[in-house]
């Protein structure tokens, strides 16, 4: 495995814009996949998520993505809004 160095990004000029990526750490060194992640990986994509479930991520990503100082946003408001908003068809 390489030591961790800083990775030197050259800032593209205007014509390269388009085309420059920088360099991703996990692309140096081992890129053989860890059998235990990939088992984990298989057997969650055989699992059905269920409505409930879903619907509850729904409710923690909405959380998750209000302003950290809005203090009436709680996940419980979150949830009752999700329940009787309407949306325009």
């Amino acid at each position: 495995m390489m030591p961790s160095q800083p990775v030197r990004v050259k800032m593209p000029n205007k014509s390269e814009k388009e085309t420059a990526m920088a360099d991703r750490k996990q692309f140096f060194g081992d890129t053989t996949p860890d059998p235990e992640l990939a088992k984990l990986l298989k057997d969650a994509a055989q699992t059905t998520v269920s409505e409930d479930d879903l619907r509850e991520q729904r409710i923690s990503f909405a959380y998750g993505n209000a302003p950290a100082n809005a203090k009436n946003i709680t996940k419980d408001s979150v949830r009752h809004t999700s329940e009787h908003i309407r949306l325009k068809s």
